[in-house]
């Protein structure tokens, strides 16, 4: 915590369980047959019924506990009549059990303090089911319940006709939602990769003709068959006695009882080789794409320190291979982009897939891609160019164990379960460290050779173009994969990369003034030069700094009607070189050290950050000062920047959520030129000089605010910061007078129409109101926030689980504190065109009832408690503070608003939400926007759910 504030006691005494979990032998069952290194961390068992659990103490973040419940069983444990019902009955077990009301487990965890969707969750794919639950600020009470909740729910899910009904209507709004060019594909793709396996025809997802067929019966058989105790892996993790966990384990899971013999596992299948080779894909205004796959029987090996050397090893041969696609793509190939990945999918097969996006002729990128394959299975790598992807590894995994304290519990229950699932183990990250040094020495070029050799060949290899038109058939495509290849040297060459070609940026600055922060752990300096310093060392993540450089005025720097390039930046300004360094070099630099450059434009600065360590600092800032002060422009990367923009473009009104990534936040803003998207002229005029012309004089503006947090107690940041940043001359602001206000969008009494180009069963409508923004009224902010989530609330009961008309509708209070204004408050789903009116006669609904009555005590907190827990989760790392934190070196305003977060939040009464629906949802002042299928209009779209309302209401009404 940086806060000064004393850190509030949690409960930690668990109440008396039943112990036999814990008087049972132990059982490291993960481990069978392994030598690699246990995790002691975690302590294992069985329970006599066959229930598997793991449990291990964690306290990050402090009062948290990480619940995961992983069912044997996916998609691909499915009938051919039951497809889609294992994600169905995911949707069902959720909604509560045969012991609660139906939806009263997301009210109870509500009032626990967990957020629906982040906190509470579950996934589906073709080999488990993970139930997903967080509980915050445990006590002995709420974490003994939610057990009770979760393991009633899974053991006994409420499966009636209504409850079927409904969540077919939610998955069948989800399927309808996920339709599209890139679902076709990829449905293709893997029908054609995985030929002869049942991975190739089982989405998780479904099929209309099967969820409609779907009824309580037949979805209670499917959870008979498949949801017994010895299917079932418990994992906790959290800020409790581990003995107590495994004692809960029992208490609620020790007496389920399987009904009737095993079920018989199925046969996933192998690769077929008989299978067509080749396969063109045809989808209209779709970018050309290449799937090369070599596809092998996947084998279930124990997994032991040899197959941990034999992954290592696979995944250096592959990092080799893509070092030298992309120094191939950065010196201007045949190809944008192309990447080779060697993956062990769902237990069906070990695929090696090369991605490639082509320029133009598919033919000769996938001649090319080819040929850097026949390079890396022929002529063995140097030993230097091993050693370069080994340190990169090496670097990742000593950064995880730098940060192993701070490992949240959440992610080490995800790995747990996910290791159970590809049949692996876990080990610290120590083994990992220690095991990779050792395994790192095989690595030899005849090593890697015969590795090489081993990942890229296969008793099937396939592949698969999609084009956006016909390009000559499967016929071509087969000719072109089995045309003769010509191995192609694409390895980098030596580059003699230094941080001493940098020279010095200026004499050493000196610093005018120093001072705490109030409140905060954290110590303000300024440079003579203007530059300011906001540097907290702390303990919080030993090993690790962050570093973040402030600079000009970002979005502020551009006119709300003035020609710009932002869209640019995110891109083509790192990859444009520093100084005497190209890409190439920089990566030369910094291989095997944590130095990185991270660009992002905040509404009032452009910022370079960066995830480091002590004994990197010092490089870190160099790296950095250097593309402030001797920035390079390379024109390779813009042009690369602007074929892809141009590649990808007809993608942009390809389904409804295109179009609105692409344009919501243009539209909202009144045609704000900042946010407004670029057309396809814009894209085609760029150039290398336009693009210097723009970014040259906001990378050489001013002021710079420096953000440094983390451990620094063998730093000597201050002469750090005044070699680098501080040595800098001064630097003039860039604000012209029109980028200083954000407006919103004219009122719509009718919704404004867009169109996609997309299925005609896909549509969605948004509609707004202007908030606020700024400094002055951090409590009205948080009430929005507030009032934003009981919003959200009442559309997901009403749009989704009683009349499953959308699968995630979204309410969010967007408040910009480096503007005075442009904030608003945003409703939003994905729908059918027919439900259009349904979306917009409730969300109107709800904000009539916001304004007209005060919510009761109950509503305001189910939805206050679980912000203010993710703040106190959220509060105990630095990311949080450096975030809220920006600007504080310049503007008191921000810590004051940044240390009562949590106070304001819970000052948030029924009286204050209804005091802002009064204030802001007002009809008015409101934006509304709907896309429709290209050729439809409003009134038709009205037409369609005129004509299903009797339906709907029939389905969804109780």
């Amino acid at each position: 915590m940086l806060s000064l504030a004393p850190i509030a006691a949690h409960a930690r005494d668990a109440s008396p369980a039943d112990t036999t979990a814990r008087k049972a032998p132990s059982s490291d069952w993960l481990y069978a047959g392994s030598d690699i290194p246990r995790d002691t961390a975690w302590q294992f068992g069985v329970l006599p019924n066959g229930v598997r659990y793991a449990v291990r103490n964690n306290g990050v973040p402090p009062g948290q506990v990480s619940i995961r419940v992983r069912m044997d069983v996916g998609s691909m444990f499915e009938k051919e009549d039951e497809r889609g019902f294992a994600h169905l009955l995911e949707h069902l077990t959720f909604r509560g059990s045969e012991h609660i009301p139906d939806g009263e487990a997301k009210r109870i965890w509500q009032r626990f303090g967990v957020t629906f969707g982040s906190d509470s969750n579950a996934q589906t794919t073709p080999t488990q089911t993970v139930y997903q639950l967080d509980l915050p600020s445990i006590t002995p009470a709420n974490l003994d319940e939610s057990m009770k909740l979760l393991s009633g729910m899974i053991r006994e899910p409420r499966i009636s006709e209504l409850a079927v009904a409904a969540e077919r209507g939610v998955v069948m709004s989800e399927l309808r939602e996920s339709d599209g060019p890139q679902k076709r594909i990829a449905d293709a793709t893997n029908a054609h990769l995985f030929a002869g396996q049942l991975l190739g025809d089982r989405s998780p997802i479904g099929t209309i003709a099967s969820l409609g067929k779907a009824s309580a019966s037949s979805v209670a058989a499917f959870h008979k068959r498949w949801y017994r105790p010895e299917r079932a892996v418990v994992v906790i993790v959290g800020d409790a006695d581990p003995a107590e966990l495994a004692g809960l384990v029992a208490k609620y899971y020790g007496d389920w009882r399987a009904d009737g013999p095993p079920p018989i596992a199925p046969d996933f299948g192998k690769p077929d080789p008989k299978a067509p080779a080749a396969l063109e894909i045809v989808e209209p205004n779709q970018p050309l794409a290449l799937t090369l796959a070599m596809v092998r029987p996947w084998q279930k090996r124990i997994d032991t320190v040899a197959n941990t050397r034999r992954l290592y090893l696979e995944y250096i041969a592959q990092a080799l291979v893509n070092r030298r696609l992309e120094n191939r793509a950065r010196s201007g190939g045949s190809y944008l982009v192309a990447t080779v990945e060697q993956q062990y999918v769902s237990r069906s097969a070990d695929v090696t897939m090369a991605s490639i996006i082509p320029l133009s002729d598919w033919q000769a990128a996938l001649a090319d891609v080819r040929g850097v394959i026949a390079d890396a299975v022929t002529n063995p790598p140097s030993q230097a160019d091993i050693d370069r992807e080994a340190n990169e590894i090496e670097a990742f995994l000593r950064k995880e164990l730098e940060n192993a304290r701070n490992e949240p519990g959440a992610r080490l229950a995800d790995d747990l379960v996910r290791a159970v699932d590809i049949h692996e183990v876990v080990t610290s990250p120590q083994g990992q460290v220690d095991m990779f040094r050792a395994i790192r020495t095989a690595a030899t070029p005849k090593a890697m050779l015969d590795i090489s050799r081993a990942i890229f060949s296969a008793p099937v290899t396939r592949v698969a173009l999609t084009t956006p038109t016909p390009a000559g058939g499967n016929a071509a495509v087969l000719a072109a994969l089995k045309a003769p290849v010509t191995a192609r040297d694409d390895r980098l060459a030596a580059v003699q990369a230094d941080f001493k070609q940098l020279p010095a940026f200026g004499a050493p600055g000196s610093i005018v003034s120093t001072s705490p922060l109030p409140g905060l752990r954290a110590e303000r300096i300024e440079f003579a030069n203007g530059v300011t310093a906001l540097v907290s060392n702390n303990k919080i993540e030993p090993g690790k700094v962050r570093v973040n450089v402030r600079f000009g005025s970002g979005n502020r720097s551009v006119a709300a009607d003035a020609p710009n390039l932002l869209w640019t930046g995110a891109y083509a300004l790192v990859a444009s070189g520093i100084g005497p360094w190209g890409q190439n070099a920089i990566d030369q630099l910094t291989n095997g050290r944590q130095i990185q450059l991270n660009f992002s434009i905040d509404d009032d600065a452009f910022e370079l950050a960066a995830e480091s360590k002590p004994a990197d600092l010092a490089d870190q800032m160099r790296l950095i000062t250097g593309k402030l002060a001797m920035p390079r422009w390379d024109s390779a990367p813009v042009e690369r920047l602007r074929v892809g923009f141009l590649t990808g473009y007809d993608l942009n009104d390809a389904t409804p959520n295109a179009v609105l990534d692409r344009n919501l936040r243009g539209w909202v803003t009144g045609d704000d030129a900042r946010w407004a998207a670029p057309d396809r002229a814009q894209i085609e005029a760029l150039t290398p000089a336009a693009f210097r012309a723009f970014w040259e004089p906001r990378l050489a503006s001013g002021p710079i605010e420096v953000q440094i947090f983390g451990d620094l107690e063998s730093v000597d940041y201050r002469r750090i910061l005044a070699e680098t940043v501080g040595a800098l001359a001064p630097r003039p602001p860039l604000a012209p007078p029109g980028g200083q206000r954000v407006g919103f969008a004219d009122p719509t009494p009718t919704p404004m129409v867009a169109y996609h180009r997309g299925a005609q069963g896909q549509a969605a409508a948004m509609t707004a109101w202007p908030t606020g923004g700024g400094l002055a009224n951090p409590r009205d902010q948080r009430g929005l926030e507030v009032l934003a989530a009981i919003f959200n609330d009442r559309l997901f009961d009403r749009l989704r689980a009683e009349q499953g008309a959308s699968y995630g509708p979204v309410v969010d209070s967007h408040w910009p504190t480096g503007f005075d204004s442009g904030g608003y408050l945003l409703v939003g789903s994905l729908l059918a065109p027919q439900d259009i009116d349904r979306f917009y006669g409730i969300a109107r609904d709800i904000a009539a009832d916001l304004v007209a009555q005060p919510v009761s005590a109950d509503e305001l907190a189910r939805n206050a408690v679980p912000i203010r827990e993710q703040v106190a989760r959220a509060s105990t790392g630095n990311v949080y503070w450096m975030f809220l934190l920006e600007g504080a070196t310049r503007d008191p305003r921000v810590t004051a608003a940044a240390l009562t977060i949590q106070d304001d939040i819970s000052a948030v009464t029924a009286g204050d939400v209804q005091r802002l629906a009064q204030q802001y949802l007002t009809p008015g002042r409101q934006w509304s926007v709907a896309v429709l299928p290209k050729g439809m209009t409003l009134a038709e779209a009205s037409a369609l759910g005129a004509a299903a309302a009797p339906t709907a209401a029939t389905a969804g009404g109780r």
